[in-house]
């Protein structure tokens, strides 16, 4: 079940999309226009999917909608899947990642630099960024690629999480700055204005805890529909 109402009047959209959760298989998608800050398309899931991205835009498609650019997170082939689009990383998101593998207070001296390497992002441009991390990639080649064997005699390597962290920074590396190769279409570079938009929703469901879900999602669709369509 989603509910949509009239559809905007401006076509020419550059979108923000994520899902927020409520507990477990209850979550909202949302797709909301950065610069106009309206949300154009939502519905209730119980679990992010591409195929439910995809839904979504191709209802905007459908409704006339020029969808020039798209802010989103790392969901595992997402990436391809818009691959004809100018999309966006949240650059807050990867950050998260980096953290989630490292922690906030890695013990490694790689790790400690690569974490403060992340925090970056947001701070800087894309030369500055790029020239930063491949510098700390020839500092620590060797040291990535350290192995050591475990109880059953295999070989893994020894900095895993590390690794997990360094990969997934360079793996996304061409989705992160996508704003600075399309300047124009003036793209942010994180989704804060659409987690700002899923803080004030879940503000408003806290005064009217213990709603059944049917509830809930009859809650949300007119708090939506009278403050962010």
């Amino acid at each position: 079940m989603f509910h949509i109402h009239t559809v905007s009047k401006h076509k020419d959209v550059v979108i923000l999309m994520d899902t927020t959760y409520w507990g477990r298989n209850s979550g909202l998608m949302v797709i909301k226009d950065a610069i106009r800050g309206k949300i154009l398309w939502h519905k209730h899931v119980k679990h992010e999917t591409i195929t439910l991205y995809l839904e979504g835009i191709e209802w905007l498609e459908n409704n006339g909608f020029k969808v020039w650019g798209i802010v989103c997170d790392g969901l595992k082939g997402l990436f391809n899947a818009l691959s004809k689009y100018n999309v966006q990383m949240c650059q807050v998101h990867q950050q998260r990642i980096i953290q989630r593998y490292l922690t906030s207070t890695p013990e490694l001296l790689a790790s400690i630099e690569l974490l403060e390497l992340s925090k970056l992002l947001t701070k800087t441009d894309k030369e500055s960024f790029i020239g930063a991390f491949n510098q700390w990639q020839i500092k620590w080649e060797a040291f990535l690629k350290e192995r050591s064997s475990d109880k059953t005699g295999k070989s893994r390597y020894t900095h895993q999480r590390l690794r997990s962290a360094y990969l997934s920074l360079k793996r996304n590396m061409k989705w992160l700055w996508t704003l600075y190769d399309h300047p124009s279409i003036g793209i942010p570079n994180t989704n804060n204005a659409l987690e700002g938009t899923f803080t004030d929703i879940k503000t408003k469901l806290r005064v009217h805890s213990g709603m059944k879900k049917s509830n809930r999602q009859k809650f949300l669709d007119e708090y939506i529909s009278r403050h962010y369509y």
